[in-house]
């Protein structure tokens, strides 16, 4: 069995590494050669738990190859995934499928024998019925067929989710193409791992609506959270309360500062794009992403009103960066929308994050970074928190105290316990939990 990857950003590299750990021989693809180039030195260009000894290994097994040359590598594949970005579109808000259709063509040109061509990347209902009809139409003669199989990988957890997931599923309507799938992912088979066989819209639609699903439940609790603030309630304990059903599940029931990352925002806006455009509009979806926006530009305010109504002249202190721990992923962060805030509003900001500051360093300007959380936290008049990594649950709250220059913590995502925090003197505020009472 061989396979070529075409794009080698987040989905393509997991997904290709992950595919030569079962044994397959595996091409990865991409035009940057300056990234190719980095690959076949032992670089990874991106952190994810994991997977940089994976890729060695399989690379020193000879099952995993990186090249410039989509032709060499398409020509003989017995199949060949697409994994190139789908990011919103300027204007809709629709994703834009330009590096899908492009490399649906290339494809074309060097198809060589029966392949299965399919769509990895997250794409919007019809999309592989477009690929089919520009493979075919680039290439009457060929003989292929066009199958949809989404990733449904977490950030910072791709690997597990990848060899122990919760489901494939495989849009494919063909008993050719169907084998082929079957034995790409007869090890997953072995284990008997949940397989859903369907056609190409309904595993375009299964991966919309599995994201939006879940920014819906993380919106949710969000809301909840501030109308625990209104009345005097826990947050944590009414997710845990309704998080028992197992008709809802605990998952995704934390709250925080709005989703973020790479899927979600740009998710949730194509499918709304794509119901509009169907006419079948979804609103519950459409008010997730109004609310989800609106949170973000209000959490800044949250910090000001912490630190008396002004930050101007203040230092605030931030631990966290990244949409999410154990990623470097700054895309569609809170902390895009909060610290630029901050720092207008007068506030000199000093940032610690175990793996995004190379990252954030491009995308926010006038922040200044630090080499620890202990120092972000030195002379600082507020310490903020927006990611919850875990060597921040560990932190010495006796410590900080000692090193701020006010005893202000403003905690996004509650890694730390209020009555702890009241007790050694901070003025503590989390969030969607009753306030200590000397912060009244």
């Amino acid at each position: 069995m061989r396979i070529a990857m075409i794009g080698t950003g987040y989905v393509g590299l997991v997904s290709g590494t992950c595919f030569s750990q079962f044994g397959i021989d595996v091409v990865c693809v991409d035009k940057d050669q300056g990234k190719i180039r980095a690959l076949e030195s032992g670089h990874i260009p991106i952190y994810e738990p994991g997977l940089d000894k994976l890729v060695q290994d399989n690379r020193d097994a000879g099952r995993l190859t990186f090249t410039t040359d989509l032709a060499e590598a398409v020509s003989g594949a017995d199949a060949v995934f697409i994994a190139v970005g789908t990011p919103t579109r300027r204007g809709d808000g629709h994703a834009d499928l330009s590096y899908v259709y492009a490399a649906a063509s290339d494809i074309a040109d060097a198809l060589n024998g029966y392949t299965v061509i399919v769509t990895k990347s997250t794409v919007p209902v019809g999309t592989g019925r477009e690929v089919h009809r520009i493979v075919r139409e680039r290439r009457p003669d060929a003989s292929f067929d066009v199958v949809s199989n989404p990733e449904f990988l977490r950030e910072g957890a791709a690997i597990e989710d990848f060899m122990k997931p919760d489901r494939i599923v495989i849009g494919v309507e063909s008993d050719r193409a169907r084998e082929v799938m079957r034995a790409i992912y007869r090890p997953l088979y072995l284990i008997e791992t949940p397989m859903v066989l369907t056609s190409l819209e309904t595993a375009e639609l299964i991966k919309y609506a599995g994201n939006t699903f879940l920014a819906t439940k993380i919106t949710f609790i969000n809301e909840m959270a501030d109308l625990c603030e209104k009345v005097g309630a826990d947050v944590h304990d009414v997710a845990r309360g309704i998080g028992l059903d197992g008709r809802i599940g605990r998952k995704f029931l934390h709250p925080g500062p709005g989703y973020g990352g790479s899927c979600f925002p740009k998710d949730t806006l194509a499918l709304a794009y794509t119901a509009r455009e169907a006419g079948s509009p979804v609103t519950i979806v459409e008010q997730v992403i109004q609310v989800n926006t609106e949170r973000k530009k209000r959490m800044a305010q949250r910090v000001i009103e912490a630190c008396g109504g002004s930050v101007a002249g203040k230092t605030i202190g931030v631990l966290g960066l990244s949409f999410k721990p154990n990623t470097d992923d700054m895309r569609d962060a809170p902390s895009l929308d909060i610290l630029p805030a901050l720092v207008a509003a007068g506030a000199r900001v000093q940032a610690y994050d175990p793996a995004a500051m190379g990252e954030a360093a491009r995308l926010l300007k006038g922040i200044e970074y630090r080499d620890s959380a202990y120092e972000a936290a030195k002379d600082a008049d507020c310490l903020l928190v927006l990611t919850e990594w875990t060597q921040f649950r560990a932190l010495d709250p006796g410590r900080l105290k000692q090193l701020l220059r006010q005893p202000v913590v403003v905690d996004l995502r509650n890694i730390f316990n209020p009555d702890e925090m009241q007790g050694i003197g901070f003025r503590y505020h989390g969030v969607g939990r009753p306030q200590p009472r000397h912060n009244a």
